[in-house]
């Protein structure tokens, strides 16, 4: 699906930017052969993203980069497609009937004659003039050049700054006095890989230390690559300070690389996994339920032992006591619901990420960013800090969220 999407963005690319705004010879063989570069550039970045080497990050900087540029650029045109039409009158002039008026003698099948071929041009016709057509086309090229080149320059601007501090208070009604207040400081997707991490992390985690968190909550999508190559990228996590600890969830993507090794490797910088499992967050001799489950992917990632399972990690505990639950996709909420859960806290859309992506994500997740709220539970989804594929942001900014729990 992923090939067949790419294909046919880049297809309507070369009509709409190459054949319709060139004539045929040398410039549009080079140009055709551009767009053929151009179109691979994506696939060979995500290939690249199994190297460990400056070549493959040079070529994810670029291929995602051109990614998000073309992205935009269809967009542009499609939106630009009523004006185009439009305008397509003014590309027609009054006919010349000595010059425009073209009767063709063909031969009948079996016999002589003659017989006028069809679109002949009769002297009350507009006809097309070609140079205004290349005008408009040309004109229309540029004008979507501008415009994709501008978003999208904004949309890396905005992936790589600071990341805003979403304050959101949420009211649990079974939540004990002695727990107001509390504070959960929450991140997801941070995608570390070869064109995010460094100094952009480090930012991050210092960010969510600023709010003085009681608790750390990591709700999936953590890395894009394996220990080995991030190893150094992920070593701030082990800085994160927190009253109550620092739990992580796996996402999708943690089981796209060596899920088994990041299991063993994140608690060695303080980080704790939960799996189908809950710890209770105890405060002033008040405590709830912090639990999490493996992502809705995992069960067919082919990681032995591996799934989602809410009814294990709710097991025997007491209907009494609130319960938060980690999941990374916001799917989940229905299971939470019919569980009794509190509040889900989830990630994984981005927040769209890029305008317009935020409605397609709707037909599968049943929220994209926010607080909302489903039956006795409520759902909140971080926008993430990081991004995936085109190092770009348009309609959702870098995201760490403090939950801030209230009793009434």
């Amino acid at each position: 699906m992923v090939l067949l999407a790419l294909l046919v963005l880049h297809g309507f690319l070369w009509w709409r930017l190459v054949r319709s705004t060139t004539r045929p010879g040398r410039s549009r063989r080079l140009l055709t052969l551009l767009s053929v570069v151009l179109a691979l550039l994506p696939m060979g970045a995500v290939l690249a993203r199994r190297e460990d080497s400056a070549a493959s990050t040079v070529l994810q900087w670029v291929g995602f980069s051109w990614l998000g540029v073309a992205f935009y650029l269809f967009v542009t045109l499609l939106a630009l497609e009523p004006a185009r039409l439009l305008l397509r009158r003014w590309t027609r002039r009054r006919p010349d009937p000595g010059r425009d008026a073209v009767t063709v003698a063909a031969a009948a099948p079996g016999g002589g004659g003659s017989a006028p071929v069809a679109g002949v041009v009769r002297p009350d016709d507009g006809v097309v003039d070609p140079s205004r057509r290349l005008l408009l086309a040309r004109g229309l090229a540029v004008t979507a050049g501008a415009v994709a080149l501008g978003t999208a320059g904004t949309g890396a601007y905005l992936a790589n700054s600071a990341p805003v501090v979403r304050r959101v208070p949420v009211t649990l009604p079974r939540l004990a006095p002695a727990l107001d207040g509390l504070r959960i400081v929450t991140f997801s997707d941070g995608h570390l890989s070869a064109t995010y991490g460094g100094r952009r992390f480090e930012r991050l985690v210092e960010t969510v230390n600023a709010q003085r968190p009681d608790v750390v909550a990591i709700v999936g999508d953590l890395v894009d690559g394996d220990v080995e190559e991030l190893r150094e990228d992920a070593a701030p996590l082990a800085d994160l300070v927190s009253e109550q600890g620092v739990f992580f969830v796996t996402g999708n993507h943690e089981y796209f690389v060596d899920t088994t090794a990041w299991l063993r490797h994140l608690p060695t910088l303080g980080v704790e996994v939960l799996r189908n499992e809950r710890v209770p967050i105890v405060r002033g001799g008040a405590s709830f339920d912090l639990a999490g489950i493996d992502d809705r992917t995992a069960a067919g990632s082919g990681v032995p032992g591996h799934g989602a399972d809410l009814d294990a990690a709710l097991d025997g505990r007491d209907d009494a006591v609130p319960v938060v639950l980690l999941a990374h996709q916001p799917f989940m909420v229905d299971q939470a619901r019919a569980a009794g859960v509190d509040l889900q806290l989830s990630g994984h859309t981005h927040g769209g990420q890029l305008w317009p992506f935020d409605h397609a994500i709707r037909l599968d997740q049943p929220a994209v960013e926010g607080l909302s709220r489903h039956g006795d539970t409520q759902l909140y989804v971080t926008a993430g800090a990081g991004y995936w594929g085109p190092p770009m942001r348009i309609g959702a900014r870098p995201e760490v969220t403090v939950v801030e729990l209230r009793s009434r």
